[in-house]
């Protein structure tokens, strides 16, 4: 998840966004360019620099924690869904230490209503917490 996560970006930055400017694929999907300093839809955005070094210190643990579960995990759903949020947490960090703020890129959209834009790892954090939810509703006797 991080190598794709870093590659997306790392392509975004380097071929696609050079010069910045909004790409139209479909009638609900579009490229931008997002240099999203605060957490989860923009979230504490405004706020002061040492904002994003604490969300970037909080990911880092909320990773080791999940990174631990993982290796605790009877199931491979289990062990896929933490994968994947530990992966785009970890992803999102690399871009705070590099950038001072997380690269996002994927923009879709209905009408003038637009979804906040995100990148490959949110996708992943999406994901694995589906996952995540799926799992917590198996019984039992379905789990090894």
């Amino acid at each position: 998840v991080i190598a794709a996560d870093q590659l997306s970006k790392w392509w975004i930055l380097a071929v696609v966004m050079n010069p910045p400017e909004l790409y139209s694929l479909t009638s609900f999907f579009n490229i931008v360019l997002v240099w999203n300093r605060g957490a989860s839809f923009g979230m504490f955005g405004s706020a002061p620099g040492w904002v994003s070094w604490a969300l970037a210190a909080f990911a880092v643990m909320i990773a080791i924690a999940l990174l631990i579960w993982m290796r605790l995990a009877k199931s491979r759903l289990l062990t896929a869904a933490l994968g994947l949020v530990a992966g785009g947490a970890l992803g999102n960090v690399v871009d705070r230490v590099r950038f001072g703020a997380v690269v996002d890129f994927l923009d879709f959209h209905v009408g003038a209503w637009h979804w906040p834009a995100f990148n490959v790892a949110d996708a992943a954090i999406t994901i694995g917490v589906m996952l995540l939810i799926l799992d917590s509703f198996k019984s039992d006797r379905e789990k090894p």
